[in-house]
């Protein structure tokens, strides 16, 4: 008999939908504070996760739901890349 394996899920801050991880944009802060975007899904630190649609992104930072995720101060620098990725469809 074959094991199914479990698909882990992670809550969008934009959207609040629990989506599987492997589609969703994941923002890490670093042991040592600072924050940047986690391509691999791997990075130590704390993350939080965000769809990678437009909308999602806007909601989130005006909620400031990625500060209080990671309980830090967001650079509007890291929102701007990412704005940059998300309009290109990276």
């Amino acid at each position: 008999m074959q094991k199914v394996k479990k698909v882990p899920l992670r809550k969008c801050l934009g959207c609040n939908e629990m989506k599987p991880k492997k589609e969703l944009i994941r923002i890490v802060r670093s042991p040592e504070g600072k924050v940047s975007i986690d391509k691999t899904g791997k990075a130590p630190g704390r993350g939080c996760y965000i769809c990678p649609s437009i909308d999602c992104l806007e909601k989130a930072i005006k909620a400031k739901r990625v500060q209080s995720a990671l309980e830090v101060q967001v650079d509007a620098d890291l929102f701007e890349v990412l704005r940059g990725q998300l309009s290109k469809g990276e």
